[in-house]
């Protein structure tokens, strides 16, 4: 690094010190460092794909099945009674008809069924309304109906089941995972690679050595965060292309949908660099920073929909996760590629992340340290 730096500020003809050359210099020779250190590639690289790897080759696969109530349905009934009892049929209300018909057609929900009760006999009627993007658990949820509806508790006279199927995109495991893992990377990049570089930078008196230099502060900074941003981007699109080539990964728009993917991608590593920033500046020692830095990735990876919808949490630990910035990566990540949005769509994902960026930095300014 010493090297480069040391070229980028001999004179360079009649302009003389450029401090971009010496900004570009600490890129790259802090992007070499980065190449080089085994952590780095683990992180970025290796945890994510073996993740991967595991749910590509699993698959989907799970024991319960999501049930919308159509809003207007009658809920006091015994089918709905026999159906909240099975232990196998999670059903989701308060929400609206355009929500549920969104959620369908992903496959977030694996059918509406809609139950009205009758003058005449059979006394109920029941619409049920399947989904081909969730086929799998179309099937299992009518076999439960067929045994229910002619369960000794629920003779056959009772109801009567008129069943149709809407047209959907099949969401696939993979389509979950792998935005979580992009954004697991993104975060371990972002925090222990920014925390541990500065704070080593600072121990060897490496940067107390640029200030006898022309070298500016600021070069510092963008230069170790180019070549941050620039090794998170490849190894974004690594996991990316894998995913879609390899496990079906959907990419709506294909190369657009990948560019808008890197591009959340950007500003989902600048914002995670900043508690970097901050962990280098209270952690006295190395060995402070591993134990700092769960403090802050361990809750996000866990609560923030990385391996699981955040939906399956209980409610009282839902707030916590929705407050937590890779939640949001996480959800722009996969509106881009499933849904097909673009960066205007998820603007409120990006508010969100833009703001815990303000926050972020404006303590990092207080507490980071030069010397």
């Amino acid at each position: 690094m010493q090297k480069d730096i040391q070229n980028s500020n001999a004179p360079s003809g009649a302009n003389g010190y450029s401090n971009t050359t010496a900004t570009l210099a600490l890129a790259k020779a802090s992007f070499r460092s980065i190449m080089r250190s085994p952590s780095a590639v683990v992180f970025t690289l290796a945890f994510p794909l073996i993740f991967i790897l595991v749910f590509g080759f699993l698959g989907g696969g799970g024991t319960h099945i999501d049930v919308g109530i159509t809003p207007g349905s009658d809920v006091n009934n015994p089918v709905i009674g026999m159906m909240e009892k099975t232990g196998m049929i999670r059903l989701v209300k308060d929400k609206t008809k355009a929500e549920f018909d969104k959620l369908l057609e992903k496959g977030n929900v694996d059918a509406m069924i809609d139950v009205h009760r009758k003058v005449n006999a059979p006394a109920y009627s029941v619409n049920v309304v399947y989904t081909s993007a969730s086929r799998d658990k179309g099937g299992i949820l009518k076999s439960v109906l067929n045994n229910l509806f002619y369960d000794k508790t629920l003779k056959p006279s009772v109801a009567e089941i008129r069943e149709s199927t809407i047209t959907g995109r099949e969401y696939k495991t993979i389509d979950f995972i792998l935005p979580g893992q992009l954004g697991f990377s993104l975060l371990s990049t972002g925090v222990f690679g920014t925390a541990f570089v500065f704070l080593s930078l600072r121990q060897t008196l490496v940067i107390k050595r640029f200030f006898a230099t022309p070298v500016k502060r600021s070069s510092i900074v963008i230069g170790e965060g180019i070549a941050r941003i620039g090794f998170a981007l490849i190894g974004a699109l690594f996991i990316i292309l894998l995913g879609h080539f390899f496990f079906g990964f959907t990419l709506i728009h294909g190369a657009v949908t990948v560019v808008n993917m890197l591009l959340l991608a950007t500003l989902g590593v600048i914002v995670f660099m900043g508690f970097g920033f901050i962990i280098s500046g209270i952690a006295k020692n190395e060995s402070m920073i591993p134990p700092i830095s769960n403090i802050v990735t361990l809750p996000q990876f866990l609560l923030s929909g990385t391996f699981f919808s955040i939906e399956a949490f209980p409610n009282w630990l839902q707030p916590i996760s929705r407050a937590l910035p890779l939640t949001y990566l996480n959800d722009a990540m996969r509106k881009v590629a499933f849904e097909g949005l673009g960066l205007w769509d998820v603007k409120f994902q990006i508010m969100i992340l833009l703001i815990w960026g303000i926050g972020i930095y404006a303590v990092a300014v207080k507490v980071f340290k030069w010397e």
